[in-house]
């Protein structure tokens, strides 16, 4: 009887000491070490947008298409650049027949001897010419200013990468500046892990980093920055630019989240990336 109550007894403290032991690696895990599950994949997005307004006349490119650096996207009519692009031909012409006329003039003048032309009709014939060199160059500048519109009417791939939520199609009137589709820059791809403050201690910049991606894939990689700034919604400032803190009476304070980069290192081959998926950071802190 008394061996079966120091054998219960025992068994007693052995699972209250591993229920202990359980409850602090736990503890230490949430707490303490450095991972979250508010991940995000992230990637830059290039919003084009055509130099130039007029219809869309070609659009080689579909929703979701990989294109490479270089190729076309979408062409603008061009005709009006065309017609531009002659008028300052033209004019290119006209000045620079002016300007051999002026100087034609000028040299001829200064030939002449000063009881048959004066001095001020010299300098006049002279400052004659230079007016005219400086206006065949304003119609070479405008020459050069429509020949690159002529030129943009083609708007190019920047970089490699996904065409996304594409919604122009030919014959779309296309605006100068206004973005028309975006591009996902396929090199671009990252991981913003929002870690609570508490943890941040044992976040370094190197630190290997895994990533667990909802859908199972894994990915690998590292700290590559730590963000330096976050928004402080209760320090607002006033209209005399001093800080309006709102009064707080919580009890528990919430630990904020600081975004930390994370550099890819390896994708495994097929996973595709999305930019705005979510996923698990875990940090292994370097010893």
């Amino acid at each position: 009887m008394i061996i079966r109550k120091i054998v219960g007894f025992i068994l007693t403290a052995a699972i209250f000491a591993a229920a202990i032991l359980i409850g602090r690696s736990l503890w230490v895990h949430y707490m303490d070490e450095p991972w979250t599950r508010d991940g995000r994949v992230r990637a830059d997005v290039i919003n084009v947008a055509p130099d130039v307004s007029g219809a869309v006349v070609t659009m080689p490119v579909a929703d979701d298409q990989f294109v490479k650096k270089g190729d076309l996207l979408m062409e603008i009519d061009p005709s009006h650049y065309r017609i531009a692009v002659q008028q300052a031909q033209a004019n290119v012409a006209a000045r620079q027949a002016e300007l051999r006329m002026r100087r034609a003039d000028a040299a001829r003048r200064a030939d002449m001897d000063s009881q048959v032309v004066s001095k001020e009709q010299r300098e006049n014939a002279a400052q004659t010419a230079s007016t005219a060199e400086a206006q065949l160059q304003q119609a070479q500048a405008a020459l050069d200013a429509a020949q690159l519109n002529l030129e943009r009417t083609k708007v190019f791939a920047p970089v490699d990468g996904y065409v996304t939520n594409l919604n122009v199609y030919r014959g779309d009137y296309a605006t100068a500046g206004t973005p028309k589709l975006a591009l996902v820059d396929s090199h671009s791809f990252w991981v913003y892990g929002y870690f609570e403050e508490t943890k941040l201690p044992h976040v370094r910049i190197g630190d290997k980093a895994e990533m667990r991606l909802m859908s199972g894939g894994v990915l690998k990689g590292h700290v590559q920055s730590i963000s330096r700034g976050i928004y402080d919604r209760d320090n607002p400032q006033s209209r005399e630019l001093l800080a309006d803190v709102n009064p707080t009476f919580n009890w528990v304070r919430l630990a904020q989240r600081v975004p930390v980069r994370i550099h890819i290192d390896e994708v495994p081959a097929g996973m595709v990336l999305s930019a705005g998926t979510t996923c698990t950071v875990v940090i292994a802190p370097t010893v």
